[in-house]
Order: C-alpha cells, then structure tokens, then sequence
C-alpha cells in the first residue's frame, strides 16, 4: 500500500461553534490536526479577555486526550490599544467580518472608513497581531470576492506593516493580490478545490456543498489549484469546516457552510495525488503556517494510506461533503 506521512498538519480556519456541537466535533478535528485557528463568531461573539480564556477552557474541555492547541481569534471591533496589549498574548489573530455578509456576523464592520479602524489597525501593526478577513461585499453573489479586492488594497496600503490573511479566497483575482503586496496572504479551502458552482447548484441543488464564500467559476478553481499545488509561501490551508445540523442545511434557508474537518486531509491527499504534488503538501498543511504566523504546533504525525475509505453518511447530527461516497484515501495512524 502507497502512505504518505504529514507532520504537525494545521487547520488554519476553523468552526468548533459551541455547546453540543463543539463537543460533537472539536474532537474529529484534534484527532487528526495539531493545532487549528478557532473563528469567533459565536452567539455572543468572542470580544472579551473573559471570552477568549472561557472559550478556550471549553474547547480544551471537549478534546482531553488530544495533543491540539486551539489558536483563539478575537472577533473585530475597534478595540484601543490598551485592551489589545491585555489580550495580545491570549490570541493568535483577530478576525474582521463584514456585517451581515455570512453566520453570526450581524455585529461586524459594517464602513470600512479607515480613519475609523486606524487606531486597531495601527496597534494590531505594532503588537504583531494578523488580520483575518472574510472578503466579501454585499454586491451580487458571484462577484462579492473580486468586490472586495480594493478593500484588501487599502488596507495593505495604509497598514504595510500589518499581516493580512484574505480567508477562504475562491477567486483568480484573489490568487494575483497575493503577489501584489508584500503583507498579504490566504487560506484555501478543501471544497474550494474540488467544487465550482456547478457542484452546488448546476444540477438539483446539493445543500452540503454550499458555502459562503460560493463556489465559483472553473478558471477560478484552476487559479485556487495552481497556489495549493505549488506551494505559494502565502498560502496555508484553512478548511473553513462549518458544521449544522442536518435539519439546518436539508431545509428551506439551507444554511452556508460545507463540513470537511474529519476528511480534510484525506481529499487534500487524493488532490495532490491526481496532481502529482504530494511532495507539496507538508507546505500546503503546515509548513507555510508556521512561518507565517510564527507558530510551534505540538508534534503529530499522520500517516494516510492509499486505500478505499467510503465517508460516513454522518458524524453525529451533521452531514459531511461527499456523504457516502469512497475515496482513495484514509488515515492509517496518528501519533
């Protein structure tokens, strides 16, 4: 049997949500990944040093066997530099949301005036604090990513010494922003490999495979691929696993969101297997995002064997992408 071994892989973007669901999924992602950056988007969201230390004892909590470290986010507001150096060594990241434009993001920026973010911004800069940012406008659905490039410009240009991460970018032209400022980089998905509009809509509509940002266009997906397969030192994988309840996504109003954390590594594997870039991987999953966030992840090792895995129809109340389908690849070991 063909294996191929990952070191220390790391979720870059991820969803634990709370309460049951935290506990019914923060335990697949431990399983398999050191270490992941948790998004604060909860109900309240996370935007205090109490809510961060509270949410952190609560993910620790769900996963007690497990050798992972949650990297905590703060949810953005226009915080004074006081409070950011009182929470600065409690978080990894803070993550900026539009208002309104995906889940749990009523309370985000809703005016990207910059004299108005300019002290967070200026203090994030000097306390060496990323930025996250889901960059989508509230414009026509296909086009919101490519929207919001001059938003990324004006921040990368007014704050050249703030490290920005475009999350989830679906986009060619998001792929070309990355070369184009020094303090810009992105995560990219599992599903935003594999899917374009088509997966989601372009038959009967497939609820478990949409997402925002939307799947996009094919020269779009060609554009996501050549960054992954490649290696591109800005880029980092960050599966955006975003678990609800079935009833939630199998309904009217299905909810956005697309569930890969327990399978994640074994599509990344088959992708870059078909691609023949395996030897692109480890930088794909870990690598980059220890250089780019200046992180120590603690030691795992995965070992993936090249075999039939037919995904579950389940785990638990929540439907993965690919449901009941096999793929070429399944996790052998974990140590």
């Amino acid at each position: 049997m063909q294996t191929h071994t990952l070191l220390m892989p790391l979720d870059m973007h991820l969803h634990l949500r709370d309460g049951v669901m935290l506990e019914n999924v923060a335990p697949l992602s431990a399983y398999s990944f050191s270490g992941a950056i948790v998004m604060p988007n909860l109900v309240p969201p996370v935007s205090s040093l109490q809510d961060i230390q509270d949410y952190k004892a609560r993910i620790m909590a769900s996963v007690p066997n497990d050798f992972f470290e949650p990297y905590m986010t703060l949810f953005y507001k226009n915080y004074d530099k006081a409070f950011l150096e009182s929470v600065v060594d409690e978080i990894t990241a803070i993550k900026l949301y539009p208002a309104g434009i995906t889940t749990n993001s009523e309370g985000g920026v809703s005016s990207f005036d910059i004299e108005e973010m300019r002290e967070t911004l200026e203090a994030m800069s000097e306390l060496e604090i990323p930025l996250c940012v889901h960059g989508e406008t509230d414009g026509f659905v296909m086009d919101r990513e490519a929207e919001f490039m001059s938003i990324y410009e004006l921040l990368a240009t007014s704050f050249p010494n703030l490290k920005i991460i475009m999350e989830h970018i679906t986009t060619k032209a998001a792929v070309e922003m990355l070369d184009k400022f020094d303090n810009l980089y992105a995560t990219i998905t599992v599903h935003h490999l594999l899917l374009t509009l088509d997966d989601v809509v372009g038959g009967m509509m497939m609820p478990h495979n949409f997402c925002k940002p939307i799947a996009k266009r094919p020269e779009d997906l060609d554009a996501l691929l050549g960054a992954a397969l490649n290696a591109h030192p800005k880029v980092m994988f960050g599966s955006d696993s975003a678990p609800h309840p079935q009833h939630k996504k199998e309904s009217c109003g299905c909810a956005a969101g697309v569930f890969t954390a327990p399978i994640a590594l074994q599509l990344l594997c088959e992708i870059f297997e078909q691609y023949d870039r395996l030897d692109n991987l480890q930088a794909f999953v870990s690598d980059n995002a220890q250089s780019i966030y200046g992180i120590c992840p603690e030691f795992k090792e995965i070992v993936l064997e090249r075999r039939t895995f037919v995904i579950p129809e389940t785990y638990g109340t929540v439907v993965p992408m690919y449901a009941g389908q096999a793929i070429n690849w399944a996790i052998e070991s974990v140590e």
